[in-house]
């Protein structure tokens, strides 16, 4: 992987590109090139040590599955650390995070929901993946406290996965957007 993503950005280059190794190639080039130098952002999740490491040195973005807004902080803040020891601009690095949400005024029914749709994607057991991935299921004043917590914690993409009930959830989450700024 970590291969490859060098002689992209090599290839992303427009230069003509010699390289021996997994693949051989010889004065190879590729068009058109990229419309942002260097290449589009390549962004990774994971939440071990091996990958906030990857992140602080060689990535544009960081894109986990994170379980709570506290634990997302404190390994930004690593990630940051390690962007900074590697010589890198730790700001030059975006950070997100994947959520799943699933709004309701009756908290039963949507945490039913929520159970439902993890057992549904995953074939697991509901409490498992809800322990493993960041998720909230419940009233809409609830929701923004949820997503502003990561974005308090560092995130500055929430990338929102809709939990049943897209039409209803889509209107709901519109809703909140203006809260959140």
């Amino acid at each position: 992987m970590l291969e490859g993503l060098r002689l992209c950005r090599e290839l992303w280059s427009g230069r003509p590109v010699t390289w021996n190794g997994r693949w051989v190639l010889e004065n190879a080039t590729v068009g058109p090139v990229p419309y942002r130098s260097g290449g589009p952002p390549i962004w990774i999740g994971g939440m071990v040590r091996a990958s906030l490491e990857r992140v602080g040195r060689l990535y544009d973005g960081w894109f986990p599955n994170a379980p709570d807004p506290e634990r997302y902080r404190t390994q930004w803040q690593e990630i940051r650390g390690i962007a900074h020891d590697a010589g890198r601009d730790p700001e030059a690095i975006t950070g997100a995070v994947y959520l799943t949400l699933t709004i309701d005024d009756d908290t039963a029914a949507a945490e039913a929901r929520m159970n439902r749709f993890m057992e549904t994607y995953y074939g697991q057991p509901a409490a498992a993946m809800r322990a493993r991935q960041a998720n909230y299921a419940g009233p809409a004043d609830g929701a923004v406290r949820f997503l502003k917590a990561f974005a308090e914690a560092g995130a500055n993409h929430l990338v929102v996965r809709i939990a049943g009930a897209p039409e209803r959830q889509m209107e709901q989450i519109a809703k909140l957007r203006e809260q959140l700024n």
